[in-house]
């Protein structure tokens, strides 16, 4: 039984896993690109960029609700409820974004108040000017591929992001430094690029799953016009708990950044790096997870209580498998996963790389946690419970978390290292805390019927 499970949640999960790492391309592009135009660019586009994905994590944490909604319906061969909530998850995205826009629209005055310097604040303002226009597509997208994915078509997802990267990085190229006759218009060209890829990007997906023989049936764009509200409301009541969740979690990285720069610079530097490392191959459990979701909701739409724990179980141990070998390869090359962000010919390369390697090595033990919680978390997402897991996720990553990096990194001088053990203990904390209650869902009445 067990092993019938196996092959869907690869299945699932690794093109999406794929489609997390293209995403990263796309960003990592820009920054490469920018960067070619100068530090003062480089400071402004990422003050810019900064901002705007505070507020795309939020939409893409509300819009991550479509998913059990839409897998729930289908389990109970229900195709109505599935296009109800795939419509209403197009209308929360326009909706969220009215508002988005209005703040996105004074970044330059909102990065005054916050002390930052007047040239790069008016530079980020001309970047936000377009680069805030990517937010409905960007969101859209997420909508469209909550059912994909429910529709187990993350290949599509795939290429569809694949394809969205490449035109990125041409649209880059020739728009932000004036290739192949274009104009040259650095940050604005950028901004331009991004909102022309992510556009097509969602039409690419859109026709996909409004052409294809076996999609189209659903039907998702029909009555786009007509509100659903209680679908609406729903999205939003199970979405805003996903949505500060995220932003809970991200905002402790961001402690951990500010605590590790009280230590210095290259500490700092290490940090980044051992950090950027990490994200990378986390990008396999947030695959993985959004595939747990997924299975998980439909297994309960269908009533089968046994479907429910296989698939969540399956999917937190293949998960466990993967970062075990990360892992593996954080203890025994961290020197070479460090040393391919430096230049070793320079003097101060040398103590970058030594901090790098010894928090890259605490990081193969965050590595376990972080996979376990995200799973965790997800598989009870997928049973509609969304709350409790936020106060987990506060207690985790805000009581646990920065307490013991402060605790280990400055009261009992472990400096850096005591901060990524801290990060350790608070993920694993959360990790503990969601798989013990997916595993007591029954008694708990989350799983119903």
């Amino acid at each position: 039984m067990w092993r019938s499970d196996i092959l869907p949640t690869l299945a699932l999960g690794l093109p999406l896993a794929g489609a997390q790492l293209a995403q990263m391309a796309i960003n990592t592009t820009d920054v490469l690109m920018i960067g070619r135009l100068g530090a003062q660019e480089l400071a402004a586009s990422v003050l810019a960029f900064n901002f705007y994905m505070l507020l795309w994590f939020f939409g893409m944490g509300i819009l991550q609700a479509v998913i059990p909604l839409a897998a729930r319906a289908r389990g109970q061969r229900k195709p109505r409820d599935l296009r109800r909530a795939v419509r209403m998850g197009f209308w929360v995205s326009v909706l969220f974004c009215i508002p988005v826009w209005c703040v996105l629209f004074f970044t330059e005055t909102i990065l005054l108040l916050l002390g930052q310097e007047p040239k790069l604040a008016e530079l980020a303002g001309v970047y936000m000017a377009y680069l805030q226009w990517t937010m409905l597509p960007a969101l859209l997208i997420m909508a469209v591929r909550g059912f994909l994915t429910v529709m187990e078509r993350a290949q599509v997802v795939l290429w569809a992001t694949i394809a969205g990267a490449l035109a990125n990085a041409f649209l880059d190229y020739a728009l932000i430094f004036g290739e192949f006759g274009f104009p040259r218009l650095e940050l604005v060209g950028a901004g331009i690029a991004s909102v022309l890829s992510a556009t097509v990007t969602f039409l690419f997906l859109l026709a996909y799953a409004t052409v294809h023989p076996k999609l189209k049936r659903y039907n998702i764009l029909g009555r786009i016009w007509r509100s659903d509200w209680p679908v609406f409301w729903q999205i939003v009541r199970l979405g805003t708990p996903i949505a500060l969740t995220i932003i809970a979690e991200g905002s402790l990285f961001t402690a951990s950044s500010i605590m590790i720069g009280w230590l210095g610079t290259l500490p700092l530097a290490g940090h980044g790096i051992a950090l950027q490392i990490a994200s990378i191959t986390f990008m396999v459990p947030v695959g993985f997870s959004v595939a747990a979701m997924t299975r998980v909701s439909l297994a309960a739409g269908r009533g089968d209580h046994a479907g429910v724990g296989r698939a969540g179980w399956t999917s937190l141990a293949i998960t466990m498998l993967f970062m075990f070998c990360f892992a593996v390869l954080f203890w025994t090359i961290p020197e070479t996963l460090v040393g391919l962000y430096l230049d070793l010919n320079d003097p101060e390369a040398r103590n970058v790389l030594t901090y790098g390697v010894s928090f890259l090595l605490v990081a193969a033990i965050f590595q376990l946690a972080d996979g376990g919680q995200i799973i965790g978390v997800n598989n009870l997402r997928g049973l509609g419970d969304t709350t409790i897991p936020l106060f987990y996720a506060l207690f985790g990553y805000w009581v646990v978390g920065i307490s013991l990096s402060l605790g280990l990194g400055f009261l009992a001088g472990w400096g850096g290292v005591g901060v990524w053990c801290g990060l350790a203990g608070g993920l694993a904390s959360v990790a503990l805390l969601a798989n013990l209650r997916f595993a007591r869902r029954e008694k708990l009445g989350l799983v119903m019927g």
